[in-house]
């Protein structure tokens, strides 16, 4: 079967390193099912709208260090930025709490549902 696809993914992490890890282990994971293309990273609020209108994603991901109200932003300006986009923001202190791998399968389990698939 032919994957699904291809996703243009951007994320908002202030650790771009660690951003570019676990996005390349669900890249790896659902491979198979979704083709996904992780593009860019913001590390900053201000910086969302240029990464956006640059990388015209239609994916984007908050990490979990960022507040409800952070995330809500960050969405609310790249949904302004590029029409139709899906966005998710990961519970705020997940990777704190339960650590990478935890990371990892949310955004596996969240991932048909945010893509419509």
């Amino acid at each position: 079967m032919t994957p699904k696809g291809p996703y243009v993914l951007c994320t908002v992490n202030t650790a771009p390193e660690r951003a570019k890890r676990l996005v390349g282990r669900v890249v790896e994971d659902v491979k198979e099912e979704y083709t996904i293309d992780y593009r860019a990273n913001s590390e900053r609020i201000e910086d969302v709208r240029a990464m956006c209108e640059r990388e015209q994603p239609n994916v984007l991901f908050c990490a979990s260090m960022w507040t409800e109200e952070e995330s809500n932003e960050i969405q609310r300006i790249a949904k302004e930025t590029v029409p139709g986009i899906r966005t998710m923001a990961i519970p705020h202190g997940l990777h704190i709490e339960k650590g990478p791998d935890a990371i990892v399968a949310y955004v596996k389990e969240q991932w048909p549902v945010l893509v419509g698939c």
